[in-house]
């Protein structure tokens, strides 16, 4: 048996949302999905991106996993959930743009930097997981006289861009840019205060999406 939030919410589903779209999931079911957008995202609950861009059923593709890291390309013979849902969104489904989306308090950046945890299994899966944003950590420096609030705030806007840069490792992510035919874009979302920031590329600085409450942060390393 489901538990019973669960059920109580489908129920709610049922009676309200599904009646009043019921003509695109018809659509969606017997001609598929064509969204433009994927989004990498993470596993956390605080972060859901179909409530962040106020968006339908089969309008955004999108992967989550655990700090919203994309690794780099590596066509080893192993398995690569996050890797397959890339290809597919960009080979088959043919989507325009991929946004990694960072977002504040990020446990798994947290938990990359704390010193002597331990893994919270023998597999340490988080552990090896997170080893992929070591070049953000090189590239940040250390904490020194930071708080480690902000120390830790450079890392999740750093690490956005580190999955930024393993996205273009992949040969179709690569090509399709150049030829102009594929976006990539980097943002983060502030748990607490709702607003979202943009990356621009060529200062490094996150800048606010929408005019309004709203901190520029650089991801580079600040004296």
């Amino acid at each position: 048996m489901l538990p019973q939030r669960l059920i109580d919410g489908y129920a709610a589903f049922l009676e309200g949302r599904f009646p009043q779209e019921s003509e695109r999931y018809r659509r969606l079911g017997e001609d598929g999905q064509s969204p433009r957008t994927m989004i990498v995202s993470c596993c956390d609950s605080r972060v859901s991106p179909e409530v962040i861009f106020d968006v339908g059923p089969g309008e955004l593709f999108i992967v989550r996993n655990v700090a919203n890291l994309v690794p780099p390309y590596a066509p080893d013979g192993n398995q690569h959930g996050t890797s397959a849902a890339l290809e597919f969104a960009v080979q088959a489904l043919r989507v325009s743009d991929i946004v990694v989306l960072g977002h504040a308090r990020c446990g798994g950046i947290r938990a990359a930097v704390a010193e002597d945890a331990e893994p919270l299994s023998p597999g340490d899966f988080i552990g090896k997981w997170m080893s992929m944003i070591a070049p953000a950590i090189d590239r940040l420096g250390p904490r020194g006289s930071r708080t480690m609030d902000d120390y830790l705030r450079r890392l999740e806007y750093g690490s956005v861009v580190n999955s930024l840069a393993n996205l273009r490792t992949f040969p179709c992510v690569s090509i399709l840019e150049e030829r102009g035919k594929l976006k990539l874009h980097g943002a983060f979302f502030g748990v607490a205060t709702g607003v979202l920031s943009v990356l621009d590329e060529a200062t490094g600085e996150f800048h606010p999406a929408m005019d309004g409450p709203g901190k520029v942060f650089a991801c580079a390393p600040v004296a």
